[in-house]
């Protein structure tokens, strides 16, 4: 057994919160961006929170967003960035390994099972 081998290095903790997760996932289905109110929803965010998790997602490169006008209405479309979404790709591949190795030993594991209560 390698020195580190359950590191997972690739496992980034900006990516790893559960709201930035399933903000990244969401954009990562919608390569033409998704407007606020459906990100909002589709999270199941505040407004505020939502912006916290943007904004900290913008500064790390991860995705970008756009302010415009439409109808005379004011909308915030958020979009990967390519190097956002190779990140993500990268950090799901760790991801994987994660769950490759845990089954792994939950198929080897013959130690006796806990009996219900």
């Amino acid at each position: 057994m390698s020195s580190g081998r359950y590191a997972y290095d690739g496992l980034e903790r900006v990516i790893h919160e559960k709201a930035r997760l399933g903000i990244l996932t969401s954009l990562l289905t919608r390569p033409e961006g998704l407007v606020f109110a459906e990100l909002r929803d589709l999270v199941n965010l505040t407004d505020g929170n939502l912006s916290r998790h943007l904004k900290l997602l913008e500064q790390e490169g991860l995705l970008s967003i756009h302010k415009s006008f439409v109808n005379n209405r004011p909308q915030t479309l958020c979009q990967l960035t390519e190097a956002g979404r190779q990140r993500f790709l990268n950090y799901l591949q760790t991801l994987e390994q994660v769950i490759k190795d845990a089954s792994k030993q939950t198929k080897t594991d013959n130690s006796p099972k806990p009996k219900p209560a």
